[in-house]
């Protein structure tokens, strides 16, 4: 029986009330920044809040078409999370359960793609995604057949979503699970006279909820936190994320520094994802440490 000392008690409670204030004190900072009218922003060094709070943040919303911007992000974060979740179960359950030809090199070839983020593959990322048709059209002239099709993807949100919705990772966690379902589960679905898509659907997703819903939390905010990809294809105002209309509330050269406009964008544009991991955190918590696996 492990018996517990009092001062190392003490001592983990202070470790992690410390590891709190570290935490939240630069959104403490942010969100009495937000509070202070112009001009008094250095005021926030004494953590004391004003009472502009929410002037501010109804400026920012109408300064920066805030509303448009957190629409454009949440569906390019639902978006690449829906997508990512697709192709990677799938992915995983055609390399676990299907016998074919250059299995596992299809799956280490998915598997290097973690080595290659999208800042080292924007260029040609950008180009295919400029016409998407573009790798077909090289195939077609490697035959002799010169065709100029066109399928542009700028400035949309399918090319917000389809170029980031493949995930090594998230094709490995999958892969990971299903190899510890055991074998008589899918002996006896095809006794049931089961077929493959009604054993995914019926028997591995229902297993696999606690993954799913952790590995979507995580997806989620990678999709909303996505900065250079977005500024890279969108040039319609219409179509710009979030994240990029906070970084342009930064001041400039030209610009007076409006910090708390800056800071109460920040806040604005922080909500969304801070409600998914509210709304989900049971799961995935449950998703991180379940061991009933």
């Amino acid at each position: 029986m492990v018996e517990h000392a009092r001062w190392f008690d003490r001592l983990a409670y202070a470790v992690l009330v410390l590891g709190s204030l570290l935490v939240c004190l630069p959104v403490l900072y942010a969100v009495i920044v937000a509070s202070l009218p112009a001009g008094r922003e250095s005021e926030a060094i004494y953590l004391v809040p004003g009472a502009h709070l929410w002037e501010n943040l109804a400026l920012a919303w109408q300064k920066e078409h805030l509303g448009r911007q957190l629409w454009n992000s949440l569906v390019m974060a639902v978006g690449i999370t829906v997508g990512k979740l697709a192709i990677s179960v799938l992915s995983a359950f055609a390399v676990v359960y299907f016998r074919f030809p250059l299995r596992m090199t299809a799956f280490w070839l998915i598997f290097i793609t973690l080595m290659l983020p999208v800042e080292v593959r924007i260029v040609p990322t950008y180009q295919v995604a400029a016409n998407a048709l573009l790798p077909l059209n090289t195939l077609l002239g490697l035959v002799g057949i010169q065709a100029q099709l066109n399928w542009n993807l700028l400035d949309s949100y399918l090319g917000l979503i389809l170029p980031l919705i493949a995930s090594a990772t998230a094709t490995f966690l999958f892969r990971q699970f299903f190899m510890t379902v055991p074998d008589e589960l899918t002996e006896a679905a095809k006794i049931d006279g089961a077929g493959p898509l009604r054993f995914l659907w019926r028997i591995l997703l229902p297993l696999s909820t606690t993954s799913i819903a952790a590995l979507a939390v995580i997806l989620f905010i990678y999709g909303w936190n996505q900065y250079l990809w977005p500024l890279l294809i969108t040039t319609d105002a219409e179509m710009t994320t979030a994240v990029i209309g906070v970084a342009r509330t930064l001041p400039t050269e030209d610009a007076d520094a409006q910090w708390n406009l800056t800071m109460a964008t920040a806040i604005l544009a922080t909500l969304p994802p801070v409600v998914v991991v509210l709304v989900l955190q049971r799961w995935f918590v449950r998703g991180l440490v379940d061991t009933e696996k």
